[in-house]
């Protein structure tokens, strides 16, 4: 790596650091008993230019490649302390790149740059009541009238749901099941006809997460990204950044408590020394330190990868997808992993609200599960491999 951009990582991740240390982590209690954080929050992050962060300037945006990008996701994760803060104020990278890559340029001029400014909030509706990871079952239909689309269903899950003023969503344009008939479609939050319904969750407490309900709901046809029936392609590609995001975040939420369980076991004492005096705690410290070293060394060899293949066009090379699948397991089980021992080592307080083992450890399945589940990333992983 050369020394410029291993400066830029640097000087990235501090500003990120300062940020989340001042603007997210001091408030995630108390967002996550309101059940919301502020809108506010988008516009400050859009004006350090996180937000757009790989985007085109053309659009508002930043280009960055996955090595400069890394650090500022782990930092963001490592000291904003909160998966749910990160989920819904980062939902648009995984709800703006089909409109980025597939959208008209009327239609990118008018959706992009005000949701890169915090202006509006886009998310991505992909899953469904009746089925989650069979991408290729949805059952959402978009039937063309005219000049509009018209949509009936069902998405549930939807990260950002209530709150959403662009939602990416997936329908079914054409005939039957399978992946042939699915398209992407970008409908406004204020259709007639779009219903919300908020949800409850176990964790990411503070981010609005909705199960969305389209009756009849008339979509401009010029909101049809790309050409009907290449939907299930996008939405493959789609996953590839999402999940190298969830692998980042795993990491530094790793690294959240790591940190925590450290400063506990050198202040708290038992049996007359301090917990960190005795071997035991010690070696689970280790232990955490061990998968956050491995889950860190892969993270940033993967990311080389994907910058070289980009770089030559191969967007969805099978072996780097493989390498993503067994990353995204490797760096949840880490945080899974990290989440477990430090409430351990925490003790009675480790079960306490308040604590960032805590709400990590609440947090930890929906990384598991969500970007696509540990079994479905296994057998993915097989077959880009080819076994």
């Amino acid at each position: 790596m050369d020394a410029e951009l291993q400066a830029d990582r640097t000087a990235l991740a501090d500003t990120v650091r300062r940020f989340a240390e001042s603007e997210i982590a001091p408030h995630v209690q108390a967002w996550d008993d309101a059940g919301e954080f502020p809108r506010t929050l988008y516009t400050r992050a859009a004006e350090l230019g996180l937000l757009g962060l790989s985007y085109p300037e053309a659009l508002g945006g930043t280009p960055a490649s996955y090595a400069l990008k890394l650090p500022a996701w782990i930092a963001l994760a490592r000291h904003g302390k909160s998966g749910g803060v990160l989920a819904s104020l980062f939902s648009h990278n995984i709800g703006l790149p089909p409109v980025v890559l597939h959208g008209s340029d009327a239609v990118r001029q008018e959706v992009v740059p005000p949701v890169l400014r915090g202006e509006k909030i886009a998310a991505l509706a992909i899953t469904e009541p009746g089925g989650g990871s069979d991408v290729a079952a949805l059952r959402t239909t978009a039937k063309r009238d005219g000049d509009h689309y018209v949509v009936n269903g069902e998405k549930t899950f939807i990260t950002s749901g209530m709150r959403a003023d662009w939602i990416t969503v997936a329908v079914r344009t054409g005939e039957g099941r399978g992946a042939g008939g699915i398209s992407m479609l970008l409908v406004p939050g204020d259709s007639v006809g779009l219903n919300r319904t908020r949800l409850s969750k176990m964790g990411w407490l503070c981010s609005d997460t909705a199960t969305l309900h389209f009756d009849n709901v008339r979509v401009p046809a010029r909101y049809l990204l790309g050409d009907e029936g290449a939907g299930f392609r996008m939405i493959m590609g789609n996953f590839n950044g999402e999940r190298i995001g969830l692998a980042a975040g795993a990491l530094g939420f790793s690294q959240a408590c790591l940190d925590e369980a450290l400063a506990w076991a050198r202040e708290r004492k038992a049996f007359g020394a301090s917990l960190i005096e005795h071997q035991a705690v010690r070696h689970k410290l280790v232990d955490m330190q061990m998968r956050i070293a491995s889950t860190e060394a892969w993270l940033e060899a993967v990311s080389a990868e994907g910058d070289a293949h980009e770089a030559a066009g191969r967007f969805n090379a099978p072996e780097w997808v493989a390498q993503i699948c067994m990353l995204k397991n490797h760096a949840t089980q880490t945080m899974q992993f990290c989440a477990d021992q430090a409430v351990q080592i925490l003790g009675g307080m480790g079960f306490m609200r308040g604590t960032v083992s805590e709400r990590i450890y609440r947090e930890v399945k929906v990384m598991m599960i969500g970007g696509g589940a540990e079994e479905i990333m296994k057998e993915l992983a097989a077959r880009q491999m080819g076994w």
